[in-house]
Formats: structure tokens, sequence, C-alpha cells
């Protein structure tokens, strides 16, 4: 039985993730901050509570957790988004988005490669953002949220760095844009108001695009960065990468 791990498994795209793969008969393990787990959530999936991916301890934790268990495919799908302008910078919001993004997915993949918990062959799946993408970013969308863009291209980095470390290993490493989705977290920042125009999907739509493109992800793609839907969601895709209708799906991104 193939297994997965799911590091923030207990809402949004992270608990679609987990339910789904739970379905698919995998080994579905999933980390929580808190001791409970969700209430919708799919009997099979093994919890691994007190994980925290803003904190050093996450990967200690996680591999205490596994008890000797190996993973086949590894999705690092916590995330955090607070939003700011120029006008509101937040520091503390922004400390918080980097260590999630950009610092808890190095720390994680070294405790669990260093522990021999990820198999041979293994996909580490790093969720991040077109956000994160310079190449999209475009004058008519403005600026502000720092953090969160920033992050996502720190993450990007992460991830490219990682796959050469891991290469030699035959463990792939790739980055996602999983699609603009409707979640507490994009209604939170106020997002909400562009879920119509912007084409913004359920997580369960996203989870089950991202889930069929990570079977096929495998090392010749290794330190990658792809829209597993397409250019449909990205709202600069037309002023920096052209016709959306001629773009392919999945569609790999810049940096």
């Amino acid at each position: 039985m193939p297994s997965v791990l799911i590091v923030g498994a207990t809402r949004g795209l992270g608990q679609e993730l987990a339910n789904q793969y739970a379905r698919r008969e995998y080994c579905v393990y999933g980390t929580s901050r808190s001791d409970t787990k969700p209430k919708d959530a799919h009997h099979d999936i093994r919890w691994l509570h007190g994980v925290d991916v803003g904190e050093e301890s996450a990967g200690e934790a996680i591999v205490k957790g596994l008890k000797g268990h190996k993973i086949d495919v590894l999705i690092l799908a916590a995330g955090y988004f607070g939003k700011e302008s120029f006008d509101e910078p937040d520091y503390a919001a922004e400390l918080e988005m980097y260590k999630i993004s950009a610092i808890g997915p190095v720390f994680i993949t070294h405790a669990l490669v260093k522990a021999d918990a990820l198999k041979q062959g293994s996909k580490v799946i790093i969720i991040s953002s077109e956000a994160g993408s310079i190449g999209l970013r475009h004058e008519s969308e403005g600026g502000g949220n720092f953090g969160h863009h920033a992050s996502k291209a720190a993450s990007n980095m992460v991830g490219k760095l990682l796959s050469f470390d891991l290469k030699d290993k035959g463990i792939a490493v790739g980055m996602a844009h999983p699609g603009f989705m409707r979640t507490e977290m994009t209604k939170g920042v106020g997002f909400d108001e562009f879920w119509d125009s912007g084409g913004a999907v359920t997580p369960d739509v996203a989870a089950k695009s991202l889930v069929d493109w990570v079977d096929e992800f495998g090392i010749e793609r290794t330190g990658e960065f792809w829209a597993p839907r397409g250019p449909g969601d990205i709202g600069t895709a037309e002023a920096t990468l052209g016709d959306p209708k001629k773009l392919p799906t999945p569609l790999q991104l810049p940096w």
C-alpha cells in the first residue's frame, strides 16, 4: 500500500488531499497542530498531532509520529496568508508566512531524509502559489501582500535547492500552484469578492487536479514549478505569458 504524508491536513486543500488519498486506499498520515482531528476527516487517516510547521521541532515530531514507517509522497500543504499593503505592512505576519512557507519545508524534509523516512523514488511536493512567480507579476495587480508573495517565491527557491540535494537519492521535488480556491484563507483576506471573476474552485476540485498531477510527476521534472489546473485562474497569465487559451494544462510556471 503506498503511503502519503500531508503536512497541514486539518482544513482547506490539505484536508481534501488527505481525504482523497484515503479514498484511494493510500496509507495516509496527516499533521495537525492540536490534539483533535476535523469532524469530517476520513476515518482511515492516521493523525500526527502537535505538529506546528512554524516551529523548529516540527520535523522531529513528524519522524517520531511515523514510528519507523516510510513515505512515498510528502505534500507540504500548510499555509498562512496575512494580508498587507504598503501603508500597513505586518512584521509578525510576514515572519509567520516565511516560517511556514520557506523555513518549515527545509527542516521537515531534512528530518525525514535523515531518519530514512522517505522511500527511494519518493516525491516531495511543496504547495506554493502563482503569487510566488516573479515572472507572473504585473503592474496591473499592484503591489502589497509582500510576505505572501515573497514567502512563496522563497518556497520555490527552497524546492529548487532541495531538488539538487535529493536527486542522487532518487527523490523528486516539485512546487505546485494548486489553483485559486474558495477557502476561509482567501475569504479572510477579502479575496472572496474575486472568487467568481477569478475562476476560484472548491478545495476538493483543486485537490483532485493536484493528485492527478502528482501521479505523473517524477524525477525527470524535479525542481520544476507547475500549475496542474493550467492558466485559467492566473489573473496575470495573459499579460505575461500570452493568450491563456493557447497555453497548456498542466502549465509549467516561470520563476
